[in-house]
């Protein structure tokens, strides 16, 4: 009873130039999230964002770090005979749409991978290379599995309205409209596992800590106290009236920050006992810092990077950001550019490699300085192995000389 859920495929128009999804974007989603645990927040995708990078300075620092890092990348492409300067895979990522350049497209994708594990980008055109390049939400996309597990399709849902995309199993790249991005999970076939997944516990713990500075600045900065009432022979009460009286003396005036330092007036028998702070509300700025770091670690970002006092792990700034380039922003763009150039070489027919230029990153410059040197000076390779130990594409074959020629 399900099967007109299937007649969502719209025919494309080919000589207009607009990502299929658009249409789409008109109308409104709203999700309901319900979770049965009161400590913890959800841990869907939409939730995990909200919570996790809209919500958390650590986490949106984070995910920032890494995108714009690694969205600013230089890029090559190459195949086994020469550096392309000037190529139509160049000239589509430079300016994927009419809406967004290099750095926009890639950071949205690298965002996507980090929030939700899965980054989908869609091919718009028909002949050859794409025309244009479209980063689709990862949250209103699914997977759809073919009888032998591997994805037949995916729908794209907005606003109740579903566009499925079919991907074929035998025909050209033209019948893949879908580059599907995926990171490392597990226990499922079809979806990856961000960091951030990985990082929920302590972003909760971080939030839980950030909410309780903010209600002990909105006491004044100060714990809470008692109010002690002794009569003339230690043992009296207050009546209903008085209490009532003094309970609403206290709200109206002596709570809240406007409030902040404004004396109390006690009258004969009232005495105002402060409770100092305890040892676990000393321990929060502590706790705070330890979600943070976890935060860190979990999306591998040095702490010393994101501001967190006391790490020692690297001796210095310089270090530890070359720590983040080698082993954090780098694999990440390797693995998107491998999966772009392989997804666009099938349109082309040409097998060319994309990826990151390692000769221009300031953070590897004293790396790849190390490293010329060192192959430049072993003189048992011959020119075309030190070129492909440097990325280098091989030299042409030296051409044979003439008869008669020396």
């Amino acid at each position: 009873m399900f099967d007109f859920l299937k007649r969502g495929a719209m025919a494309p128009v080919p000589d207009k130039k607009a990502s299929a999804t658009g249409k789409l974007v008109g109308g409104r989603v709203v999700a309901f999230n319900s979770s049965g645990r009161v400590a913890w927040s959800a841990r869907d995708a939409v939730s995990l964002a909200k919570t996790g990078f809209q919500a958390n300075p650590m986490g949106f620092r984070a995910v920032k770090l890494i995108c714009e890092a690694a969205a600013a990348l230089p890029l090559i492409l190459q195949d086994a005979n020469q550096r392309f300067d000037q190529h139509p895979i160049l000239t589509l990522i430079a300016r994927p749409n009419g809406a967004q350049g290099r750095a926009e497209l890639l950071e949205a994708i690298y965002g996507h991978l980090l929030l939700s594990g899965n980054a989908y980008i869609e091919a718009v055109g028909q002949g050859g290379l794409p025309r244009e390049l479209h980063v689709l939400r990862s949250d209103r996309m699914a997977v759809v599995p073919g009888p032998d597990g591997w994805p037949m399709a995916y729908d794209y849902t907005v606003g109740g309205r579903t566009h499925r995309f079919a991907m074929s199993q035998t025909g050209g790249a033209e019948a893949q409209p879908i580059c599907h991005l995926k990171t490392f999970h597990p226990q499922d076939d079809h979806y990856g596992l961000s960091p951030l997944q990985a990082a929920a516990v302590a972003v909760d713990v971080h939030n839980a800590a950030s909410a309780w500075s903010k209600a002990l600045l909105d006491n004044a900065a100060r714990p809470s106290g008692a109010i002690v009432y002794r009569g003339a022979d230690g043992q009296s009460q207050l009546s209903s009236d008085q209490y009532d009286r003094l309970v609403s003396e206290i709200e109206s005036n002596h709570q809240g920050a406007r409030n902040a330092g404004r004396p109390m007036l006690l009258e004969g028998g009232l005495d105002w006992k402060p409770m100092g702070f305890s040892p676990s509300d000393m321990e929060f700025q502590k706790t705070k810092e330890a979600a943070g770091r976890e935060i860190a670690t979990a999306f591998g970002i040095p702490p010393m990077l994101m501001g967190i006092p006391g790490d020692a792990t690297y001796a210095n700034y310089q270090e530890a950001n070359r720590a983040f380039y080698r082993l954090t922003v780098l694999p990440l763009a390797a693995r998107v550019t491998a999966g772009l150039s392989a997804w666009l070489s099938g349109f082309t027919g040409e097998a060319v490699e994309l990826r990151p230029d390692l000769d221009q990153i300031p953070a590897l410059a004293t790396e790849r300085d190390a490293q010329w040197l060192r192959v430049g000076a072993a003189d048992f390779l011959t020119s075309q192995e030190k070129r492909l130990l440097l990325g280098l594409p091989a030299l042409a074959a030296d051409p044979m000389p003439a008869a008669g020629e020396a």
